[in-house]
């Protein structure tokens, strides 16, 4: 059987970067260094608004920037990969996307070179809202409360993952039921995955 004529063509792997069907962004020192059109449909911005730009155009608050970045850092030095869902935030209006709309994104990367793991990576982005908004109004701390709620994590295990007490997890948990008006930990997750 012979193979096919396309197998056997190279492979152009700047294409396959910049066609894949979801958000990629090669990244140094948590900057952007290149990124593909579908981060930039994703974030409504045009790929000059993005390239050279600290990631921190993307979080909702330079808190949560800060915060994710502390969190991230003994992961990505011990393992060379980092993943979570967070709320990011669209920058523009363009490819019909609302500016300053949060929205759920699970975040993925690998670092480039395992000894400097924060020097080069490749990370995706992918939007779990399909485009819908956070309708509640959250602090950033119930954000993060809520991506690890979606984790299925418990609250003293969503305690040890962000630094705080349990009985402070458990109040975030209760303001976040309140604003979803879930009546059970499913029904929230529910409602935070439609946004």
């Amino acid at each position: 059987m012979e193979t096919p004529e396309i197998l056997l063509a190279p492979i152009d792997y700047r294409l396959a970067f910049e066609a894949a069907p979801i958000g990629m962004v090669l990244s140094r020192h948590r900057t952007i260094a290149h990124c593909n059109e579908r981060l930039c449909e994703m974030f409504g911005a045009d790929p000059r608004q993005l390239v050279g730009q600290s990631f921190r155009v993307l979080y909702p608050s330079l808190v949560e920037f800060e915060r994710i970045g502390k969190r991230m850092e003994p992961i990505l030095n011990a393992s060379g990969r980092y993943a979570d869902n967070r709320m990011m935030r669209r920058l523009g209006s363009l490819h019909g996307a609302i500016g300053g709309e949060t929205f759920w994104c699970h975040v993925s990367g690998q670092a480039l070179n395992r000894e400097a793991p924060h020097e080069a990576g490749i990370w995706t982005f992918e939007d779990l809202g399909s485009r819908r908004s956070a309708k509640a109004e959250l602090t950033p701390r119930e954000r993060e409360v809520a991506a690890q709620v979606m984790r299925g994590l418990t609250s003293k295990e969503i305690g040890r993952t962000l630094g705080i007490s349990h009985r402070t997890v458990e109040i975030h948990r209760a303001r976040l039921m309140r604003k979803y008006a879930a009546a059970t930990t499913a029904e929230l997750v529910q409602k935070l995955m439609a946004g």
